[in-house]
C-alpha cells in the first residue's frame, strides 16, 4: 500500500525500515533529547528540519551509530536494534554525511571512497589493488554524474567537490538508508539538481533518504514526509507540503515568525565605499562597483562566479593585481586584512567555524578579539571590562549561550554567526562583507540575522551581501550585482527584478 504525497511521489508504507520512539540523549547532564520519535518507510526521502539546537544530528548520530542513545527504542524492520557502533549501523545498510565533511584529506577521491572497503589483489592476499580502486571509483563517480578525477587529492578539492566525494562514498557503502546532514549547503544550484537525481535514482532502488536541512524550498522538491523536532521533541511528522511552510516554521520556532524578511526605510548616504577595476588572475576581471552609507548590496552568481574571491580581496586577504579600492572616497591599498580593518571594514567569512572564529576560545574572547587595544588598561588586559563587553553583546543580539566563557564551538550554527557580528560591531566596523551570512542556520536565527543587518543599514553602515539563495537577495537588499565567470555582467533594481532574472544573468543564457 503506498499513501500519495505532493508531486506525484508516492511513499511506500508497508512494515517501517526503521522506527526510533521515546528516544532521549544528555550531555553531561543537559537534556538533548527528551522523547524524540521518528519512523522511515523503506525508498522513502524523509525531511528532518528544526532550528539549531534542536536535536537533528544527534537524533541522527544515534541512528547512524556513532552515539549511544539514553533511553528509548530503535526497531529496524520490526526487529529491535541496538546500534551499538557505526560498524553495527553500517552492517544494517545505514550511512551517514555529516555536515562538518569527514574525508582524510592527503589522501585521493578514490580512496576516500573505498576507505575501509580497499579491494585487494586476489593473487596477493593483503596487497591493495590501486588499479582497481581508481577504475571502480571511476565507475561509481560516472554513475552519479559527478566530474571528479579519483586520483587527484581531498585536499585539492573545493568544498562543493568534497561534498560530492562524500556522497559518492555513502552511495558506495550503503543499501537501505543514507542520512544527508545539510548537504546542500555549499552546492551550486547545478550541484544541488545533481544530488536530487542521486536521491531519486536511490529511492527507485528502495534505499531510504533522511534529509536534513534548513532550506525548506528545496525540501518541498524532494521529499515525502517531513519530521519537526522542537527542543529535543518531535513536535510534527507528516507529508511534506508543496509549497505553504507556514505550519512547518510555526512548528519549528513555536511561534508565527512575521516579516521574515523585515521592512526598512532606504535612506542612502554619500557613497563609503567603492571598488575600481579591481582584478585577480583566474579569478576575476575589471570589477567595478560603488556603496553608499545605509545601503545594502547583493552578490549574486553561480558557486566559482568569483564572488567570494572578489570579498576576501577587498578585505586584504589576497592582493589585488589591478584595479583600487575606495572608503570615503579616499584610495586606500589593501595588503592585508589589518589593512581593512583599519578603514572599517569587516568580512563575515562563508565558513565561520575555520576563519571566522576561535572555536576553542570562549564566547566573549572571541567578541573582543578584533579590538583588544580597547581593553588594555597601562598595557594589561582589562578582564572585566572583557567580561562586561561580552555580556553586553549577549544580551544586544540575544546570544544564547550558557554564559559568556562558553566555547564558542559549543554554540548553534545561528548563535555563532551573531558571535562573529558582535565581534566586528565592537570592532566598531562601519563597511560589512557578509559572505553567505545564513548558511547553516535555522528559520528563526535567519529572521533575527536579517533584522540585525537591517538595523547596520539603518545606522549608516554600508553592506555587501553574497548569497546563493536567491530569495535572501531579492528579500533584503536594494541593489544586485550578478556575476558570471569573474565578472560583474549586470546591475538590477532589486525591486524591479525576480529570479528568474537574475539566473538568467548568471548562467551562460543571456537574459
Amino acid at each position: 500500500m503506498t499513501e500519495p504525497t505532493h508531486g506525484g511521489i508516492t511513499a511506500p508504507h508497508s512494515l517501517p525500515l526503521v522506527k526510533l520512539r521515546a528516544i532521549r540523549k544528555s550531555f553531561a547532564g543537559v537534556p538533548v533529547l527528551k522523547g524524540a520519535h521518528m519512523g522511515i518507510a523503506p525508498g522513502e526521502i524523509h525531511g528532518l528540519v528544526g532550528e539549531n539546537g534542536a536535536g537533528k544530528s544527534t537524533l541522527m548520530k544515534i541512528l547512524g551509530g556513532e552515539i549511544h542513545r539514553d533511553a528509548g527504542e530503535v526497531s529496524w524492520l520490526g526487529e529491535a536494534a541496538s546500534l551499538a557502533s557505526r560498524t553495527q549501523a553500517e552492517a544494517l545498510g545505514i550511512t551517514m554525511i555529516h555536515q562538518e565533511l569527514n574525508l582524510a584529506q592527503h589522501l585521493s577521491v578514490a580512496e576516500n571512497i573505498f576507505l575501509g572497503h580497499e579491494p585487494g589483489q586476489s593473487r596477493l592476499p593483503g596487497v591493495l589493488d590501486r588499479r582497481r580502486e581508481a577504475a571502480d571509483a571511476t565507475a561509481c563517480l560516472e554513475k552519479l554524474g559527478f566530474k571528479l578525477n579519483p586520483r587527484t587529492a581531498v585536499r585539492y578539492l573545493s568544498l562543493a567537490q568534497r561534498q560530492l566525494v562524500e556522497i559518492a562514498r555513502a552511495v558506495f557503502r550503503t543499501q537501505r538508508l543514507v542520512i544527508m546532514d545539510e548537504p546542500t549547503s555549499s552546492l551550486s544550484i547545478h550541484e544541488v539538481e545533481d544530488l536530487f537525481r542521486v536521491v531519486r535514482q536511490l529511492k527507485t532502488q528502495g534505499t531510504a533518504v533522511v534529509f536534513v536541512t534548513h532550506r525548506l524550498e528545496e525540501l518541498a522538491q524532494i521529499a515525502d514526509r517531513v519530521t519537526v523536532l522542537r527542543d529535543g521533541e518531535t513536535v510534527h511528522e507528516g507529508p511534506m507540503p508543496a509549497s505553504d511552510f507556514g505550519e512547518l516554521i510555526r512548528a519549528m520556532v513555536g511561534r508565527e515568525l512575521k516579516d521574515f524578511y523585515p521592512a526598512r526605510q532606504v535612506q542612502k548616504q554619500g557613497v563609503l565605499f567603492a571598488v575600481e577595476g579591481l582584478s585577480r588572475k583566474n579569478k576575476f576581471q575589471g570589477v567595478n562597483f560603488s556603496i553608499s552609507g545605509g545601503e545594502i548590496v547583493g552578490l549574486a552568481g553561480l558557486v566559482g562566479a568569483g564572488r567570494t574571491e572578489v570579498a576576501e580581496t577587498i578585505f586584504g586577504a589576497v592582493p589585488a593585481d589591478h584595479g583600487r579600492i575606495f572608503v570615503d572616497g579616499a584610495a586606500v591599498r589593501m595588503r592585508t586584512p589589518m589593512d581593512a580593518i583599519r578603514c572599517g571594514m569587516a568580512l563575515i567569512t562563508e565558513d565561520r567555524k575555520r576563519t571566522g572564529l576561535a572555536g576553542k576560545l570562549s564566547v566573549g574572547q572571541n567578541i573582543t578579539m578584533a579590538n583588544l587595544r580597547a581593553l588594555l588598561r597601562h598595557g594589561c588586559l582589562d578582564l572585566k571590562k572583557e567580561e562586561q563587553v561580552g555580556r553586553e553583546f549577549l544580551q544586544r543580539l540575544d546570544i544564547r549561550a550558557a554564559s559568556i566563557v562558553q566555547k564558542v564551538e559549543r554554540l548553534s550554527g545561528g548563535n555563532q554567526q551573531k558571535v562573529v557580528l558582535a565581534k566586528w560591531l565592537f570592532r566598531q566596523a562601519r563597511i560589512f562583507l557578509f559572505d553567505e551570512p545564513t548558511r547553516g542556520v535555522d528559520v528563526g536565527a535567519k529572521s533575527e540575522i536579517y533584522r540585525l543587518i537591517n538595523e547596520l543599514a539603518q545606522s549608516g553602515a554600508a553592506i555587501l551581501m553574497i548569497s546563493s539563495e536567491l530569495p535572501e537577495i531579492l528579500g533584503m537588499t536594494d541593489r544586485v550585482l550578478v556575476m558570471r565567470n569573474g565578472r560583474v555582467v549586470k546591475e538590477l533594481v532589486t525591486a524591479e527584478t525576480t529570479q528568474e532574472e537574475i539566473m538568467r544573468w548568471a548562467t551562460l543564457e543571456e537574459a
